[in-house]
């Protein structure tokens, strides 16, 4: 029986002229230089953030070279597959603006010419493949049962060899075809498995994008190709995949570095042009007693892309830091180019981490802050309004009636050359201006902490005073400050911070007891944004009711 024969036994509704997959998928029709990156991520849950930095730099690589970024799921084992996941991993990206070029849209829908874009409606094109290599004998039906490969893998541990099927150990390599023919015809089960050309005494030479030269032994594994239920392994579908969609650049998790002769000995024999590839660190954390680890979907809240839109982390202050742990170089290019869109920063795959990536949530939240601190606060505004119309849709009530206010207080301290620096997030802004609204303010129960000063008779001789003889909703900040030091002189207060320290003694405290009492009383708050700004948009009737609550409660 010749292998022809055997190959249209196993798959007799295939043909084997994978000439019309080459027609079908031609080479991309793009600039020299263009990089063609994938997204390939299994339906089996949530992105996690390792993941979506690896989509994040394969989309960036890709956009800054004219090139194409397309989103493959890779859904051929079944029960790792969750139900909606192809839905989850697409909002994921869409909620992150990582925007594909070509890809599934949804579970039914694609957009591109090198679909489809989900593996499981690609099985025609890997039969095809996989009946060309029988054909040439380079691939063969396996019969071995589970039992059988474990009793196999128990033996290869007790002689302490290499653990796989290959060599001697590959039960059904030499089967003749006859042989095969009729364990099939019995209807005995099998998967397809490569017969393996590599000699394990050979090198193979891995020229990482990251890493530099790596060197492995070759593959002599006979490596399954196909499964029993006619889906292809990863090993054998990417390489095809990569193939007809003409990527160019293949970046994924370090992981896979083992797999390379694999990958590498299947484009050889399939006779394609290989990729350059890149193996990205994992994603790490300091653990509670100092220790690193890797990032986890179960013990991380912060691994779900879902937790920096309940936190309201914008998604822009998340790429900056995604590019920050991505190239060792982008955070002094950010420092000098702070307004320069950050797709002129020339990525480089040398400047990448080899040992992993640690994830600083304190140092996102900082980046955040820098970058909402830099936005106009009709910006911030629009964009809380957003964040609370989905998580607080009170308060979404509340700054939407008093739209313009609420714009006014979020520019307190904005327009200046060193911004305040308050909002790491959306959902920490209620928090610094909740006591600006009236209906919050005398809702709550408030606590006073009025540091230096205590006596009530003298909080309240300070308010009134202000209120009666120095407040004037004309002034500008300069006159206000001098209003300031001259209530100072009156009730003896220091209207300088050097009189006092050069003689405290002559005086019943300074300036800032002053200012503090007025801005507890405004706000229970000892540390505010600029009290003149607060007072000014107060004004002078909504100080008096405020004021006028000292002592009540």
């Amino acid at each position: 029986m010749t292998n022809k024969e055997l190959a249209d036994l196993i798959y007799p509704n295939v043909s084997s002229d994978v000439s019309i997959y080459e027609k079908k998928y031609p080479e991309r029709n793009l600039k020299e230089g263009a990089i063609v990156t994938r997204f390939a991520p299994s339906p089996t849950g949530f992105v996690h953030m390792g993941s979506l930095c690896t989509a994040f730099v394969s989309q960036f690589v890709a956009t800054n070279s004219d090139g194409v970024f397309f989103l493959r799921i890779e859904d051929t084992d079944g029960k790792r597959s969750v139900e909606n996941g192809i839905t989850g991993i697409i909002k994921d990206l869409n909620d992150f603006e990582i925007k594909i070029d070509e890809g599934a849209l949804s579970e039914t829908e694609s957009i591109g010419n090198y679909g489809p874009y989900i593996q499981s409606d690609r099985k025609e094109i890997y039969e095809s493949f996989a009946k060309k290599l029988i054909e040439e004998g380079l691939a063969y039906p396996c019969f071995c049962t589970a039992q059988e490969l474990d009793m196999m893998r128990e033996k290869q541990e007790h002689k302490k060899t290499r653990i796989g099927y290959y060599g001697n150990w590959a039960k059904c390599r030499n089967l003749t075809n006859e042989e095969r023919c009729e364990k099939i015809k019995n209807g005995e089960k099998f998967i397809l498995r490569l017969k393996s050309p590599g000699n394990f005494e050979r090198k193979v030479i891995l020229n990482d994008l990251v890493r530099g030269k790596i060197e492995m032994p070759e593959n002599d594994i006979d490596v399954v190709l196909i499964k029993s239920d006619g889906l292809p392994l990863y090993h054998f579908a990417h390489v095809i995949d990569d193939h007809l969609m003409r990527t160019t650049h293949v970046l994924r998790g370090e992981e896979w570095i083992s797999s390379y002769p694999i990958h590498s000995q299947l484009f050889s024999i399939l006779k394609f042009k290989e990729p350059k590839y890149g193996h990205l660190g994992v994603v790490m954390k300091i653990d509670e007693n100092g220790g690193k680890r890797k990032l986890s979907k179960r013990k991380d809240p912060e691994a779900a892309v879902s937790y920096y839109h309940e936190k309201g982390i914008p998604i822009d202050a998340v790429k900056l830091y995604l590019l920050t742990i991505a190239n060792s170089n982008f955070e002094a290019w950010l420092d000098c180019n702070i307004n320069t869109p950050i797709n002129q920063f020339k990525f480089d795959f040398k400047k990448m981490s080899e040992s992993g990536t640690l994830f600083d949530v304190e140092k996102l939240l900082n980046i955040s802050k820098n970058y909402i601190s830099r936005l106009k606060a009709v910006e911030v505004y629009d964009n809380l309004v957003k964040y609370t119309e989905e998580y607080d849709k009170e308060f979404n009530n509340l700054i939407k009636q008093y739209k313009d206010y609420t714009i006014n207080i979020l520019n307190i301290e904005r327009e200046q050359k060193k911004p305040r620096k308050d909002y790491a997030s959306y959902s920490d802004i209620k928090n610094h201006i909740w006591y600006m609204y009236d209906e919050i303010f005398n809702e709550i129960k408030r606590d006073y902490q009025f540091q230096k000063i205590n006596n009530l008779n003298e909080i309240k001789s300070i308010l009134e005073l202000y209120l009666d003889k120095y407040y004037s909703d004309t002034d500008d900040k300069e006159l206000w400050f001098d209003k300031m030091k001259s209530m100072c002189d009156e009730l003896g207060y220091a209207n300088n911070m050097k009189d006092y320290k050069e003689n405290p003694d002559n005086f019943k405290g300074n300036i800032t007891d002053i200012t503090t009492v007025i801005r507890v009383a405004l706000t229970t708050k000892s540390i505010t944004p600029d009290l003149y700004e607060i007072i000014k948009l107060l004004g002078k009737e909504r100080l008096k009711k405020r004021f006028d609550l000292i002592g009540v409660e």
